[in-house]
């Protein structure tokens, strides 16, 4: 995608669009990114960049678990009561889709930016949502409410390899929520305020990855070029050398569900040109075996972090 970037800079997007109208979509991405002069970052906590959250929903007490190459994420439904605080309780199902991972890219960036576990929701939430160019009425509001509550109510697990060792990290992203009713005390409960568990700020503070919020705005709807836009962010500046990495184990992280692999690379180039669309630093070659990742440039550059 790096010569598609240096045309719309020196022709525009429509010289680009000339050269290939397949990649209109991507083409699309690439100059809003570029002509994006807001600066905004966001963070998210690493082990989110190797190992994420489904894309379509699953049977509310179905467990999610997902492995990257040295992550694995094993995420639980939580449970609320159907009726008041005495009701039966229901399993809520767990997170997913690109609504809840930009509700979760929200909390972990305010947290990183006020140093402090204390996160407000409600309307603060509604209004960087409607930066990402979410809308932030109607049926929107509903996704982005169940989500939420989704993840104030799950739990997670990660198992990471670090050495020749193994470690577990059990924990839950909330430690706590205020929750309020919907427009005219109807619908489902949404929190308008939470505190990020000890064990998740702590892990958060510690493996921080910057985030480009004018990249994520060009691809805030498809959740599968989210993760791999992230994931590249994390992995790529880390390397030392070019890294080969074969389509069973792209299918193994990024894959769950999808049956054939013929499919699956279908489906994962087109996020992977999103995601180099908006990150016009990374270098990744696209073989018959997989890819082969150069070390790059993060997204974020280090004194951009230093001056926020």
């Amino acid at each position: 995608m790096g010569d598609v970037h240096e045309l719309i800079l020196s022709q525009g997007k429509q010289a680009a669009l000339k050269r290939d109208d397949r990649l209109r979509e991507a083409v699309d991405a690439a100059a809003g990114y570029l002509s994006d002069e807001t600066g905004g970052i966001g963070c998210l906590y690493a082990g989110w960049c190797q190992a994420a959250l489904p894309h379509k929903r699953l049977a509310d007490d179905q467990v999610w678990e997902v492995s990257s190459e040295k992550v694995r994420l094993v995420v639980r439904p939580g449970q609320k009561p159907a009726n008041g605080v005495h009701g039966k309780l229901i399993d809520v199902g767990v997170p997913y889709g690109a609504r809840a991972r930009l509700i979760l890219l929200y909390m972990q960036s305010e947290a990183i930016r006020t140093q402090s576990p204390e996160v407000k929701l409600g309307n603060s939430m509604r209004n960087w949502l409607h930066r990402m160019g979410v809308p932030v009425g109607g049926t929107s509001v509903a996704m982005i409410r169940e989500q939420a509550d989704r993840i104030s109510r799950c739990s997670l697990t990660f198992h990471i390899e670090r050495g020749g060792s193994i470690g577990l990290v059990n924990q839950t992203i909330m430690e706590s929520a205020m929750f309020d009713r919907g427009e005219g005390g109807q619908g489902d409960l949404f929190a308008s305020k939470a505190r990020l568990s000890h064990g998740f700020f702590e892990q958060l503070q510690k493996h921080p990855v910057p985030l480009e919020e004018a990249a994520v705005f060009q691809i805030a709807n498809n959740s599968q070029a989210m993760d791999v836009y992230a994931w590249l962010a994390y992995r790529l500046h880390a390397l030392d050398k070019p890294t080969p990495l074969t389509w069973a184990a792209l299918k193994g992280q990024f894959g769950l569900g999808v049956g054939r692999m013929d499919n699956f690379r279908k489906m994962f180039l087109k996020s992977l040109e999103l995601s180099l669309a908006v990150y016009p630093a990374a270098k990744v070659e696209v073989s018959t075996t997989g890819l082969l990742l150069h070390p790059s440039r993060p997204p974020v550059a280090p004194k951009q972090i230093a001056a926020r």
